[in-house]
């Protein structure tokens, strides 16, 4: 199995907090840049070595801004390049505003049956404080059009910790969202990345970040509230009701090979990783010409140990201690099984019956530390 993953780099606006690769330039370069997405799929579709594509996943920036003829183009091209006759799940991002009746009509005729939408907020203050267009109606609203389209499989962003939130507001943001009902919901801490217009407000005393300690009680509440709902903890930043775990972005944390599409975008095959230029305009230029993009890195052993660890570590499947000892050689294991030791009787891991190493609920809370002391490296 295999996943294709397609960079559109295009938003109407920045939000304060973002500092993924994006553009304002839709209008003078989006149709080349259509064209070079179909034009590189290609060239690179035979790095996929004949595995069967399952998933297929739009994201951005904001590909809900791509006018319906650009994306009718894209999704055609791609199956012209690329074999999709297997495709099980095909998402595509989008913003609350940008959905309309007619753009969720075209999403079920090009055979889309996921969107993941860009809440981050259900309160209009945060939203309009962090540079969002939309406002928490409209998200209730864009819901109810997608699944009256026929499309029922919905996931959900949301942010915790951002300036002017506050535990209650942030339960009051959980609660509306599982009021929604959506297949699947992701959460994530606010960072603040340098260069991006919230880290230069923090730096002018403008915007005051919530301290640690809160941050963690506003997770603990999403776990909990979204456990009691029946929604599955599947990895550390997300939920999903029974069945409906999100099949592509599993293939990074499972180490199953994915191709990545458009500027910025990165590609996996399990030991070589691929990344492309964070230039629209030499993105474009080169790869219709038909000239080689992308930079390559192939990993050592000890970087594809720490991706093991990192990314299973990651998820409720944990990390398969067989797996990694045979995969990695004695010195390694030692290793793992030394720092391991320490957070287990911490109570911060545990050993599962089949030899999977998972991260108790109270370390999920200190995630980042036992996964350094886990890693190996060379």
């Amino acid at each position: 199995m295999a996943g294709v993953y397609v960079h559109i780099p295009f938003c109407a606006s920045r939000c304060s907090y973002c500092d993924f690769f994006s553009t304002l330039r839709l209008d003078d370069a989006g149709r080349d840049y259509v064209e070079a997405v179909v034009a590189e799929a290609r060239m690179m579709a035979a790095e996929l070595r004949g595995e069967q594509v399952t998933t297929l996943y739009l994201g951005g920036g904001t590909p809900s801004q791509l006018p319906v003829a650009l994306l009718s183009r894209l999704v055609e091209g791609l199956r012209e390049a690329i074999d999709m006759s297997a495709v099980e799940e095909f998402t595509i991002e989008a913003n609350p505003d940008d959905v309309s009746p007619d753009w969720c009509k075209a999403l079920t005729a090009l055979g889309v049956n996921r969107v993941s939408m860009g809440v981050q907020s259900f309160e209009d203050v945060i939203l309009k404080a962090i540079g969002r267009r939309h406002t928490a109606a409209q998200a209730v609203e864009a819901v109810a059009r997608l699944r009256d389209a026929g499309i029922s499989n919905l996931s959900l962003d949301l942010i915790f910790g951002l300036p002017g939130q506050t535990i209650a507001s942030w339960t009051d943001s959980v609660n509306s969202a599982i009021a929604l009902h959506p297949s699947h919901l992701s959460a994530y801490g606010l960072t603040y990345e340098e260069g991006t217009r919230l880290w230069r407000q923090r730096e002018r005393g403008e915007v005051v970040e919530v301290p640690e300690e809160q941050c963690l009680e506003m997770y603990r509440i999403l776990v909990n509230l979204l456990r009691e709902a029946g929604y599955e903890h599947y990895e550390i930043s997300n939920f999903a009701l029974p069945g409906y775990h999100s099949r592509h972005n599993s293939s990074y944390w499972n180490d199953t090979p994915y191709l990545g599409l458009g500027a910025a975008a990165h590609s996996y095959d399990g030991k070589v990783r691929r990344w492309n230029p964070h230039d629209l305009q030499q993105y474009i230029s080169k790869t219709l010409a038909g000239e080689p993009i992308g930079e390559i890195e192939e990993l050592t052993l000890g970087e594809r140990f720490d991706e093991r660890v990192m990314l299973g570590l990651r998820t409720a499947r944990g990390v398969d201690g067989g797996h990694l000892r045979d995969d990695f050689g004695a010195e390694a294991w030692r290793h793992f099984t030394r720092e391991a030791a320490r957070h287990i009787e911490a109570g911060n891991l545990r050993v599962t019956e089949d030899g999977r190493y998972v991260l108790t609920n109270d370390g999920i809370m200190l995630s980042d530390s036992i996964i350094r002391d886990l890693m190996w490296g060379e």
